[in-house]
């Protein structure tokens, strides 16, 4: 009997991470195993990830000998970074976020090259700094360095793993469905009326399942052939309007769709505000590059059970009626 090639999952409870700890166990091939990689082995999610047949290691993406430890041996390896993850004030004035975020790219990025690792995944965006330029019309952060920090950093790190030699495939990913659950999801206003809101006039935004991501890198991991090629993904491209008709087919009741202005959403109270307008606006004013990068057809024929936001409601719609009633 073959030997199963070993996969390396950094992230494994998370979204992206756990679509491909999911992938592999389910791959009907039989041809790969999974080492499911998380800061606390004890925790429920890991431990339920142990129970389905993962092997379960402690690894964390600050401290690159557990990452060398936990690439030992693998054939391939997932790696992705988590700009949202929740930080102590300590943590925040440490270092910034896209900092970390190239930190943990750089140890991974070694720490892979040590371990020999033969075929490397890193789920990345594209750096919306070549697209703005020098634009005073869109704020920039980090003391001028970034415009949208959890793109540009990610997008910079690209660089740092052709520098070490890992043997790479760049996985630029987008806007996630999952977002309608969490974060923005469908709110009913003072007059009983559903809406959702996000900055993006009439322009499409593209969006993708989280489990499609992890499916769509064990495709990758299967083939060789993509080391060093960059590979965008969807699972559809769709205006407000569109977004709000699906949701409203799902719920039964019509729902609106609110596009403030991103100078408006600017304004807004929450943290990052300023942030996620300038990515709204690099989803708008570039998309025709960033959907054209995107071909379904293509993401598709690699990954055949990629989901459209209809069929990808169709799973959630229960989950989707409890959050909006």
């Amino acid at each position: 009997m073959t030997e199963r090639k070993l996969i390396a999952v950094v992230g494994a409870t998370g979204s992206q991470g756990g679509g491909l700890v999911r992938a592999i166990l389910d791959d009907a091939s039989g041809a790969y195993a999974v080492r499911a990689l998380t800061r606390s082995a004890q925790s429920p999610s890991a431990q339920a990830l142990a129970a389905q047949g993962a092997e379960v290691v402690e690894a964390d993406l600050d401290d690159e000998a557990s990452l060398q430890k936990a690439f030992d041996g693998v054939y391939g390896a997932f790696v992705v970074t988590n700009y949202w993850v929740q930080r102590t004030p300590a943590e925040e004035a440490a270092r910034t976020r896209a900092e970390m975020e190239l930190d943990q790219a750089g140890n991974a990025a070694r720490a892979a090259k040590a371990a020999g690792v033969k075929h490397l995944v890193w789920s990345t965006l594209e750096d919306t700094r070549e697209f703005f330029g020098d634009r005073d019309d869109v704020p920039s952060l980090d003391d001028g360095r970034y415009k949208v920090p959890h793109f540009d950093a990610k997008g910079e790190a690209d660089e740092v793993f052709r520098s070490a030699g890992v043997p790479t495939t760049y996985l630029r990913t987008t806007f996630y469905f999952d977002a309608f659950l969490q974060g923005m999801e469908p709110k009913r206003n003072a007059d009983g009326q559903i809406t959702i809101a996000f900055p993006m006039s009439d322009k499409p935004l593209s969006g993708v399942a989280s489990d499609d991501i992890g499916r769509t890198a064990l495709e990758i991991l299967k083939r060789p052939d993509l080391i060093g090629e960059t590979i965008s993904i969807a699972g559809d491209h769709l205006t407000g309007h569109q977004y709000a008709d699906h949701l409203a087919a799902v719920l039964g009741e019509p729902v609106t769709y609110q596009a403030p202005t991103w100078d408006e959403f600017r304004t807004y109270g929450f943290p990052m505000a300023v942030e996620m307008a300038n990515m709204f606006q690099y989803y708008a004013e570039n998309h025709e590059e960033f959907t054209g990068s995107r071909n379904l057809d293509a993401v598709r024929e690699l990954n055949p059970h990629l989901q459209s936001f209809e069929t990808w409601l169709d799973l959630h719609k229960h989950e989707l009626k409890a959050v909006v009633n």
